[in-house]
C-alpha cells in the first residue's frame, strides 16, 4: 500500500451524549454523517474511547463485538440499537505487538464489545458497519504525555489501512451543562476549545501536554482528564510537526464543545 496515497489519517471525534445518533437536528450530527468523505476508506478502524479505562492498555480481540449501552435513563430507542461490525483479531495480534515492542505491558481481551464511544459516532460515520473495528483501552490514571506514546506507537497503523479514531469531548463537565439547551456557549468552554484549537493548529505538543497549567479553565471543562486523553493518541500518531485540522466546530447543552480534528 502506498503511503502517499494511501495513508490514513488519526482523528479525534467528541463524541457527545449518544443521543447525538437521534438528533439530525444538531450541527455534529450532519458533520459525522459527511466525515468519512474526508479520508480514504479504511480496511478496519482502531478506536480509542474515553468509556474505556484499564490499568494498561488493553485490545479488543473477539471477532464479533457487542454493542455495549454503557448509560442509562436514555429513550428505550438507544438501547434497540446496535453496530454489528465485524472485529478484527489479526489487528488486535499486531497492535499488541507494536505496543510491547514500545514497552507498553499490553493485555488482548478476547470478549470486549464496542462502548457508545466507539458505536455512536460510527452509526453516523459508517452507518453500514461493514468495515472491521476494535478498541483500545485509555489510563485514566496516566498522564496526557502516557497517551501521546501509545500514538506514537500505533503511527505505522496508519500506513496499513487502518483508521485511528479517538473519541472523547473537547469539554466535559456534566454536571455544569444547560439541560434546557437554550442559552449561547458558556465563555468558560468556549475559551477552552479555542485555547485547544490555537495549540493543536501550532502544533505546540508543550503547552498541550501541560494543558491543566496553561489552558484556560482547564479544571472547569474536564474535573476528569479521560474525556480528553483519547485525543493525546491521535497527536501522537500524527506526523511531528503537522499542525492538526479542525474539522467541526459547535456546542450542545451549552457547554459541550463538539470539535473534531483530523491529524496528518
Amino acid at each position: 500500500m502506498s503511503a502517499q496515497s494511501q495513508r490514513l489519517p488519526a482523528v479525534f471525534i467528541s463524541h457527545g451524549s449518544p443521543m447525538l445518533t437521534l438528533e439530525p437536528e444538531r450541527p455534529a450530527h450532519q458533520f459525522l454523517r459527511s466525515a468519512a468523505t474526508q479520508w480514504p476508506r479504511p480496511q478496519a478502524i482502531l478506536a480509542i474511547s474515553a468509556h474505556w479505562e484499564t490499568e494498561w492498555p488493553e485490545v479488543g480481540a473477539t471477532a464479533k463485538p457487542d454493542t455495549i449501552h454503557d448509560f442509562y435513563g436514555f429513550p428505550p430507542a438507544l438501547y434497540q440499537m446496535h453496530y454489528d461490525a465485524p472485529g478484527a483479531p489479526p489487528l488486535a495480534a499486531r497492535i499488541h505487538g507494536l505496543l510491547e515492542a514500545a514497552g507498553f505491558k499490553t493485555v488482548l481481551d478476547p470478549a470486549r464489545g464496542l462502548d457508545h464511544g466507539a458505536w455512536s459516532p460510527l452509526t453516523l460515520v459508517y452507518p453500514a458497519a461493514d468495515i472491521p473495528v476494535l478498541q483500545l483501552s485509555i489510563q485514566s490514571h496516566r498522564d496526557p504525555a502516557h497517551h501521546l506514546a501509545l500514538g506514537r506507537a500505533l503511527a505505522p497503523l496508519r500506513d496499513e489501512g487502518v483508521l485511528i479514531m479517538a473519541t472523547g469531548s473537547m469539554t466535559h463537565n456534566l454536571r455544569l451543562l444547560d439541560r434546557s439547551d437554550s442559552g449561547p456557549p458558556a465563555d468558560w468552554a468556549m475559551a477552552f476549545a479555542d485555547w485547544m484549537a490555537q495549540k493543536l493548529e501550532q502544533r505546540d505538543d508543550a503547552a498541550l501536554l501541560d494543558y491543566r497549567q496553561q489552558a484556560p479553565f482547564a479544571a472547569r471543562n474536564h474535573p476528569t482528564d479521560e474525556h480528553l486523553l483519547p485525543l493525546y493518541v491521535a497527536l501522537g500518531a500524527a506526523t511531528p510537526g503537522a499542525p492538526a485540522k479542525r474539522m467541526h466546530a459547535s456546542f450542545a447543552l451549552g457547554a459541550l464543545a463538539m470539535d473534531s480534528y483530523s491529524f496528518t
